[in-house]
């Protein structure tokens, strides 16, 4: 008994050592950086019927948890599991996965959040029908105490969760991976100077109706999807507001976006730029079907207002536009002139021509050339939709209209000319061609400017164009030596005017200096015409003096000359012997025989006879040369009479 009381008394204090133990087992310390997740083993309401949280007292998972502090539950029957607090680093999004809630509907892929504001109290998100699965509302930047046996959070450097199995876990890595892929973990960040527009796909909601490939505008406009959704970051309000599913209309311009990547993807696309220059006509593959703006004559497709389906009537003028280019089509037209080169070693800058080639040709004269051309085209800023509403493209109309209408044109032109007309009339035929084609492309809604004619080429292989053409060279060459002939000679004669112009210029001073020359040397020839003249009076009185004196002279001798003449016997006895006296010199100076070798006698042999033949002969002579009888007589005496007497006279007179 004794042993007993002693053994009893040690079990009751072991058991309420056990007791104290125990019940102090049930304090529980949560560091403030964590929190406690509270499982109950032990209830009296029994065990869940459905769901995974226990709201009513049931055993599980209980949806409040334990923040910082010392807490008391009570042993054995609490089970605190240790979690971190939920972290969400600046610029990053976080994505919930909720274990439990109302199921989602078969057309939901997230579940809706209209009702839950907030993921850290879990009663009042299953109490407002929160529903399971992957939440559309995403966590933003902060620090969360989020019951993580409710919610699975996935950020970019964690996944937040209390594992329950291995299922599970690789459901949410491959859901991790998703967002990944998606750059889902940052936002949707456009920058003004990356001229990028971004076009959203949304995942969640109704589907398209048949035939539609874009899903419309939420709202009456545009800037409706501020009020509506802010531009896709609710997507509660986004499907509220009848959003559908799909590619969407509305697009994203420069900004920052929260946006849920298992709500919605979003594209990078280039802006649209219309440069200067250029419009941009809208081929609009969505929206209602508006009324016919082109008119009933024009049968060409119908042309529709600015947000209808079809060509808009209004072009994009210069600029850059937030298009989304899955909804429609923005076709630039050059506004500027633009030269189409029927040319294959020249494409422009716009490649629409990089398929023309040279026309061609047959000529009158059965010459085969090929003719380069170059056409000059504008189209007007406002008829540029009609133009594309008829061809589609300007492409297509260069090459299925233009290229075989001027081509045509210019074959029917070479048939009336020859190749030697369509090389020499070629401004003309350009002329005709511009006044010809105006018409024709203005059909088309196009404003020919100008056509421009290359010269003629021969075929591969053919010289006989050239031949002519070096025959048309030859004949223009010899043209133009002949210019260049005459203007030579032009030139050579001015040149000569010049030369003796210059010539003149620099005699002028020589000219001048005779002239002064010429002056002094006259008034010194007039000064010496004076003296002369004074001179040749002094002379003359002089000359008179003598003459006067050698006349007296000269009119003594004559008289004494008379006067001997007739001592001597006459003037006939005077010439005779002044002729015997020149013989006789005659004879001196010849050498001939005074005596003769030859004695000659007249025919009566009578002698004496020599003295007559020489006689004879003497007196012939000096009746031949004198012009005068030799034989003396009174007439001779008379004449010499009369001169005496005409001497005297003049003697007197000058007397």
């Amino acid at each position: 008994m004794n042993v007993i009381l002693p053994l009893l008394g040690f079990t009751f204090a072991i058991l309420l050592i056990c007791v104290v133990l125990i019940a102090l087992s049930g304090f529980r310390f949560i560091p403030n950086s964590r929190i406690g997740i509270v499982e109950k083993r032990i209830s009296g309401k029994g065990s869940l019927k459905s769901g995974f949280i226990a709201l009513a007292g049931e055993a599980g998972y209980q949806a409040h948890v334990l923040r910082g502090g010392l807490h008391y539950l009570m042993p054995i029957q609490y089970h605190v599991h240790i979690a971190p607090l939920v972290t969400i680093t600046q610029g990053k999004i976080g994505y919930v996965f909720a274990r439990d809630g109302k199921q989602l509907d078969p057309t939901q892929v997230l579940a809706s959040n209209a009702t839950v504001s907030d993921f850290q109290d879990v009663e009042t998100f299953l109490a407002n029908d929160g529903q399971r699965g992957p939440q559309r509302r995403i966590l933003r930047e902060g620090t969360y105490a989020i019951n993580l046996m409710q919610f699975v959070v996935i950020t970019e450097e964690r996944v937040f969760s209390l594992p329950l199995n291995r299922d599970e876990a690789d459901v949410i890595r491959k859901m991790a991976e998703v967002i990944a892929e998606r750059n889902g973990f940052r936002p949707v960040v456009i920058k003004d100077t990356d001229d990028l527009v971004g076009i959203v796909t949304v995942h969640d909601g109704p589907s398209l109706p048949q035939g539609e490939i874009i899903a419309p505008i939420v709202g009456d406009k545009p800037a409706d999807a501020e009020t509506y959704h802010n531009n896709f970051q609710d997507a509660d309000k986004f499907l509220a507001a009848n959003g559908l599913r799909g590619r969407q209309l509305q697009v994203l311009v420069e900004g920052t976006y929260y946006i849920n990547r298992f709500f919605a993807t979003v594209e990078m696309i280039k802006k649209t730029i219309v440069e200067v220059g250029n419009v941009g006509v809208v081929v609009s593959y969505t929206g209602e079907l508006g009324a016919d703006l082109s008119g009933k004559e024009y049968r060409h497709g119908e042309m529709v207002e600015r947000g209808k389906r079809g060509v808009w009537s209004e072009a994009l003028l210069p600029g850059k536009y937030a298009f989304n280019t899955y909804a429609g089509k923005v076709i630039m037209v050059p506004t500027t002139n633009i030269i189409l080169k029927w040319i294959r070693s020249e494409v422009g800058s716009h490649r629409l021509d990089e398929n023309l080639a040279e026309v061609s040709l047959i000529t009158k004269d059965a010459f085969e050339p090929s003719l380069p051309l170059s056409v000059v085209i504008h189209i007007d800023y406002q008829k540029a939709p009609l133009v594309i509403q008829r061809f589609g493209d300007i492409k297509r109309l260069v090459e299925q209209t233009l290229d075989p209408m001027v081509s045509a044109y210019f074959k029917n032109i070479a048939q009336t000319r020859t190749l030697i007309q369509l090389i020499q009339e070629r401004s003309m035929i350009q002329q005709i061609a511009s006044q010809e084609m105006q018409e024709k492309f203005q059909h088309y809604n196009l404003q020919l400017e100008e056509v421009l004619i290359g010269t003629p080429t021969s075929p591969a292989n053919d010289q006989q164009i050239e031949t002519i053409l070096m025959q048309l060279r030859s004949r223009q060459i010899a043209t133009e030596q002949v210019e260049t002939y005459g203007r030579q000679e032009t030139a050579a004669v001015k040149e000569r005017e010049l030369r003796e112009a210059q010539a003149r210029a620099e005699m002028q001073k020589h000219i001048t200096e005779s002239e002064l020359s010429i002056t002094v040397q006259s008034n010194q020839g007039k000064a010496e015409y004076q003296r002369a003249v004074q001179q040749a009076s002094q002379i003359r009185t002089l000359a008179e003096a003598e003459s006067e004196k050698v006349a007296r002279i000269g009119i003594a001798q004559a008289l004494a000359t008379e006067e001997q003449v007739r001592a001597y016997g006459g003037p006939q006895f005077q010439v005779t012997q002044t002729v015997l006296n020149r013989f006789a010199e005659a004879v001196q100076q010849s050498g001939i025989d005074v005596v003769p070798r030859v004695m000659i006698n007249s025919g009566d042999g009578q002698q004496g006879s020599t003295g007559n033949v020489m006689e004879g002969l003497l007196a012939m002579l000096l009746s031949e040369r004198l012009g005068v009888q030799v034989n003396p007589g009174a007439q001779r005496s008379a004449e010499a009479e009369a001169l005496r007497e005409q001497i005297k006279q003049s003697l007197k007179q000058d007397k």
